[in-house]
């Protein structure tokens, strides 16, 4: 039977169905239902098969976007799932939590006059399936060498670069300071983007292929990491950037002022049943609650607080909506969940009475000239002054570096930001902005997608005169994620991992 290559115009875009709005707005669970196999084959199959896939060139993973849906229309989810990890070393997650609006399905051919293929789904879909059906990556034919790498942090860039040096023989072994892994994925982003589960699975699939992981062990306390240095053949470092910028706002002392990852993480251990003593359990029930900030962790704040039965929400943002570096699909979101958004706002103070918070200070803002990024810039409009009622105010403007003093004494150079200085991978053909560069104080926030292949080099020993993708001013020691780039997107950090995995392959082995 022949293909129809007019799917595109015969079947439009369907996304995936969510669940009761009665529903969502009190559970802690993943919002969309399972596509059936037969939507995911109808969406897939309109995929034109372009001849340059924008698509795979927006995505900083370059996946094989065009093949993979070939063969999920197919119902090949196994061999799918073979190709997408190929490129992508957390698949099943980025499937949840790209902002695929901005990346590969906003660059998706159909998109502006036929609605773009629903890509996110469909990853999600086979990954989710082939899992089910038993798939497990196959490292029986490789080769192992005698080599270990220490691996500290288990967010995105650390499991990344876990997986990649697993697949290239070489013993991983992840720290992380937390009881599970994932960083941010398990304890940052709520269980409506992305449930738990997702993450145990994955740590069952990278034990199986070898990775060790030491939890709940905090560098410099339970571990020198001179020791560290010492003992691995190798060390990668990614860290994440966890220091809140709070705007200097005045008031920020005042009781029922939260810092959005603080909160978020309290609400994840409160939730799973964890015990996180540095992140006590925030609740908002019954209070007015204003969100500051325009990003997709402000996006997560807004939602959880519907979900804590806050008596109102709003995301207070300074620009319009359409300069809002959120995805257009959280936003939508939080509408229809409740959540009242107010733009063109400048918050100038927190009020409070007698040390507890009553509200917020705001100037209307109106744009102007655009910035040295080339956003417009917000500028006060004059005598529109007015208080905003809250009860708790939750501060998302975004998260800088705080590395730690045990890497600066381990002679990793830092910059004037805090970001760890690093080889740019770009200089190697791996398309990543610049390292050491930062993308801005509403990093989660102000978006920016990076580019990066997967990252096999073809230089010989006798050609590296440069020192290699990601690797530090201490050779033994590599970084990567957003501790290198500033805050950004988590297929950013994924990116980052597999590049510097490729990189410390080289360094073991040249």
């Amino acid at each position: 039977m022949s293909r129809n290559v007019y799917q595109f115009v015969d079947v439009r875009r369907v996304d995936p169905p969510k669940r009761a709005l009665s529903e969502r707005k009190i559970a802690f669970v993943e919002i969309h239902e399972p596509m059936a196999g037969e939507q995911v084959a109808g969406q897939a199959d309109r995929c034109i098969d372009c001849g340059n896939p924008y698509c795979e060139w927006q995505c900083p993973v370059h996946n094989y976007i065009p093949q993979w849906l070939e063969l999920a229309a197919a119902g090949k989810y196994i061999e799918a799932a073979e190709l997408s990890h190929q490129t992508n070393s957390l698949p099943e997650v980025c499937g949840r939590v790209c902002p695929q609006d901005r990346l590969c399905e906003g660059a998706c051919t159909l998109n502006d006059d036929f609605g773009a293929v629903t890509i996110g789904a469909i990853e999600k879909h086979i990954n989710d399936t082939a899992f089910a059906a038993g798939w497990r990556p196959d490292l029986s034919g490789v080769v192992r060498l005698d080599k270990r790498v220490a691996v500290i942090g288990a967010g995105p860039a650390g499991l990344a670069c876990a997986d990649v040096l697993a697949r290239n023989g070489i013993d991983a072994v992840v720290f992380d300071r937390y009881p599970e892994i994932g960083g941010l994925l398990t304890f940052g982003i709520p269980a409506f983007k992305l449930e738990k589960s997702v993450m145990t699975q994955r740590r069952e699939i990278f034990e199986g292929m070898g990775i060790e992981f030491r939890l709940n062990c905090e560098i410099g306390t339970d571990v020198a990491f001179a020791d560290i240095v010492d003992e691995f053949d190798a060390v990668f470092v990614g860290l994440g950037t966890y220091k809140a910028v709070d705007g200097k706002l005045p008031g920020l002392d005042a009781s029922g002022v939260y810092p959005a990852l603080s909160y978020l993480i309290g609400n994840t251990g409160e939730v799973e049943q964890m015990t996180m003593p540095e992140y006590p359990y925030i609740s908002l029930r019954d209070q007015r609650v204003v969100v500051l900030g325009g990003g997709d962790t402000a996006m997560d704040c807004v939602r959880t607080a519907v979900r804590q039965q806050a008596t109102s929400v709003v995301c207070a943002y300074r620009r319009d909506e359409a300069n809002m570096p959120g995805s257009r699909k959280e936003v939508q979101n939080a509408r229809e969940e409740g959540v009242v958004f107010e733009f063109n706002l400048q918050p100038l103070e927190i009020v409070s009475e007698n040390g507890a918070v009553t509200g917020v200070r705001f100037v209307r803002t109106a744009l102007g000239p655009a910035d040295g990024a080339g956003r417009r810039k917000p500028e006060p409009v004059p005598d529109s002054e007015f208080v905003m009622p809250a009860d708790a105010v939750v501060l998302a403007f975004g998260y800088q570096a705080n590395p730690p003093a045990w890497l600066l004494e381990a002679g990793v150079e830092v910059n004037e930001s805090g970001l760890v200085v690093a080889a740019d991978p770009s200089e190697d053909g791996l398309g990543v902005a610049a390292s050491g560069s930062s993308i801005g104080t509403e990093s989660d926030a102000d978006f920016d997608a990076h580019e990066t292949h997967d990252g096999s080099r073809t230089e010989t020993a006798s050609q590296q005169k440069v020192p290699l993708p990601l690797q530090t001013s201490n050779p033994k020691i590599f970084a990567g994620g957003d501790m290198v780039l500033g805050a950004d997107l988590v297929v950013t950090a994924i990116a980052q991992g597999r590049a510097a995995a490729n990189a410390i392959t080289d360094h073991l082995t040249l």
